[in-house]
């Protein structure tokens, strides 16, 4: 018991020597305001931005890609377009002479011609017109025309429960419309002011 005691005691003495000596290693280690100061490289002083400047620039480039897109498109020079339009929940990447499949129910009729209003993106060899979401009404045109509405493959769908004398057969078809895409046109500058034509069709969609 008596050895207990000692040991004890020497432990409690040496505890505050050791902690001092990590306190004195932890305050070398760590770093000093002044040193910091030191160390830290001077702040370079940097020449106030023109926004003014940096918009006017953005502007005149801006113009001058429009004008180069109004030239090609007046030229007829931007060979093939093509556009992604919204169909029916989904979107489609078209070029002139595709054919497309609308699954489900549509209510066109074969031979219809529509107008594809919703034109998410379209685009040339040089250039790029992206909507947000969808591009300015009348800025391209897409004219499609309904080619044909039939029915999908039989499906199948069996269902069994075991020892349960329980068994279903059911079969399906689902109805499917092919559309032919006529025409992508760019039909006005774009820049331009002139308000959209709105030429009359059977339906738009």
């Amino acid at each position: 018991m008596s050895f207990l005691a000692h040991t004890m005691r020497q432990v409690l003495r040496q505890a505050p020597t050791r902690t001092s000596t990590l306190t004195g290693a932890m305050r070398c280690l760590s770093l000093a305001p002044a040193l910091w100061q030191q160390n830290k490289p001077a702040a370079a002083a940097v020449a106030p931005i023109e926004v003014a400047a940096v918009a006017k620039d953005q502007q005149k480039e801006c113009l001058s890609i429009c004008e180069r897109v109004n030239q090609q498109v007046a030229k007829q020079e931007q060979g093939r377009l093509f556009a992604v339009v919204h169909l029916c929940g989904k979107q489609f990447k078209i070029t002139a002479g595709d054919i497309i499949l609308v699954e489900g129910y549509w209510p066109p009729t074969t031979g219809d011609e529509i107008s594809l209003d919703k034109v998410l993106l379209a685009g040339a060899r040089d250039f790029t017109l992206i909507g947000r979401p969808i591009l300015e009404p009348g800025l391209v045109t897409v004219k499609a025309t309904v080619v044909e509405k039939t029915l999908t493959h039989t499906k199948t769908h069996f269902k069994k429960k075991r020892r349960k004398q329980y068994m279903r057969i059911n079969f399906q078809r689902s109805p499917n419309t092919m559309i032919r895409i006529n025409t992508i046109e760019v039909t006005r500058p774009v820049d331009g002011n002139a308000e959209a034509e709105q030429e009359p069709s059977k339906r738009l969609f």
